[in-house]
């Protein structure tokens, strides 16, 4: 059974940093893209990184851009948001996500495993 698992969210004041990881077991996602999602409350899930295992190859958004990084320790199927200067909002539940080879795209229907969420609040 594959689990993506994620932690490290919580409460954090604005202009703070967090560090969201995600677990994955059940099978091994090395040539596989992961990413990053997000929903905001009232608002859809929407995309905030990605990388592909080869390469690697990254993408974010651009609300994102110069703040937020993000890796991976294949050894460990593992991925990682680093997050700083956050912002109110950047408030919400944070997806991870795992595609099946290597896609490129944004949209969540690329993507076919999902974890559970952790939630991330950033007061002002």
């Amino acid at each position: 059974q594959v689990r993506l698992v994620e932690s490290g969210g919580g409460l954090v004041q604005a202009g703070g940093s967090l560090r969201l990881s995600c677990a994955a077991s059940g099978r091994t996602f090395t040539s596989d893209t992961m990413g990053w999602f997000r929903q905001a409350p009232g608002k859809d899930r929407e995309f905030v990184a990605s990388i592909t295992g080869i390469g690697p190859r990254t993408d974010s958004a651009d609300s994102v851009k110069g703040r937020f990084t993000f890796s991976r320790d294949n050894a460990k199927n593992t991925l990682y948001l680093q997050m700083n200067s956050l912002k109110p909002e950047d408030t919400a539940v944070y997806y991870c996500a795992a595609a099946l080879g290597r896609y490129y795209g944004r949209s969540m229907a690329g993507y076919t495993y999902w974890g559970q969420g952790t939630q991330v609040t950033v007061s002002s």
